[in-house]
């Protein structure tokens, strides 16, 4: 089975949470960062089945996200991102509880063996040793036991995936040859795209109005990149997404598979400066540039079926993941406290 990225403690920024009678909104707790005291709190946030998921639990793994993140200056704006983000760390662990509820129905285990050579896997490639280890997860307010245990629940995850959906996707020689076809039908397939972006930010739950403002928005820079300004300098200006604006919304380059499904069939059919947009993503909308292309003549059938057969695969895999936690969260008592 292919391990996903194990440093679950690692990554994960230290949160100071308050005591059990402190009424300040979630985003004050998340704002208390790193170098705080840690001391317990016991709100619930949700309940899937039997079990409960903690507020403390859902602030720690919010804080990351919210690291990632542009943070406003407007203090509404500030609200909407913390709440929006609250609320997707929340659904990450109802759903991840709802798998792990599946594998345990289906008898499914990883044992001891499994977790230490994972574990093992992760020192070997950040040159740690035990007490580094340690030290590391210690800082971030966890324990090895813990770390285990983290561990144990992502190859859970993993393997009720691999066993419960992948006996449900199948992908035939028709289809194969069907996608072959179609890429073949041009006299050249763009593989590899670089591309850059401008994110205007939605809120969580957006009005009407809130989608106009922000379509307008983007539709308005594109108007600008259009006329002639230059779009890394708008990016650094305007963009909404910390991580790429200071160079100018670069995302660097993408291969065929890499990209939302929706992302790809727009940026792969895009020229060397050509700017798109307004286009729905999990954060807002965003107006994209391509800076360049690689492309190569459509190689023989019998080269590229199995990459083919690959690329529809994990597309049907994803579809149908989804598919399989609706089906979970419907027949889940599943309740949502905020």
């Amino acid at each position: 089975m292919k391990v996903l990225p194990l440093l679950l403690a690692l990554g994960l920024a230290q949160v100071a949470f308050a005591d059990d009678n402190d009424d300040r909104p979630v985003e004050k707790k998340i704002e208390k960062a790193a170098g705080a005291k840690s001391m317990s709190l016991e709100r619930v946030s949700a309940v899937v089945d039997n079990t409960v998921i903690l507020e403390s639990e859902v602030v720690q793994r919010a804080a990351p996200l919210l690291a990632e993140a542009t943070e406003p200056t407007d203090p509404q704006a500030k609200l909407r991102l913390w709440r929006t983000t609250f609320r997707k760390a929340l659904d990450q662990m109802v759903e991840e509880q709802l798998i792990i509820d599946a594998a345990t129905e289906a008898k499914l285990e990883v044992n001891d063996d499994e977790v230490q050579q994972a574990i093992e896997q992760v020192k070997r490639q950040q040159k740690l040793t035990d007490k580094q280890l340690e030290s590391a997860l210690a800082l971030q307010g966890t324990t090895v036991a813990q770390y285990k245990k983290d561990v144990r629940r992502q190859f859970l995850r993993l393997r009720a995936v691999n066993v419960l959906v992948r006996p449900r996707v199948q992908v035939s020689e028709d289809e194969v040859k069907a996608k072959y076809e179609k890429l073949s039908g041009q006299s050249a397939v763009v593989t590899e795209v670089h591309i850059r972006h401008i994110l205007v930010p939605l809120p969580d739950k957006p009005t009407p109005a809130d989608v106009e403002s922000a379509r307008h928005k983007a539709g308005d820079l594109v108007s600008r990149v259009r006329a002639g300004e230059d779009f890394v300098g708008l990016a650094k200006q305007l963009s909404a997404d910390a991580q790429t604006k200071g160079s100018g919304g670069d995302l660097g380059w993408y291969k065929r598979g890499e990209l939302p499904t929706e992302w790809e069939e727009i940026l792969f059919a895009m020229g060397a400066g050509e700017v798109r947009g307004p286009i729905q993503g999990p954060r807002g909308l965003h107006v994209f540039q391509l800076v360049e292309n690689k492309s190569e003549s459509v190689r023989p059938f019998a080269e590229v079926k199995d990459q083919l057969k690959e690329q529809l695969f994990q597309d049907e895999m994803e579809k149908q993941t989804k598919v399989w936690l609706q089906e979970l969260r419907k027949r889940a008592h599943v309740e949502v406290k905020m």
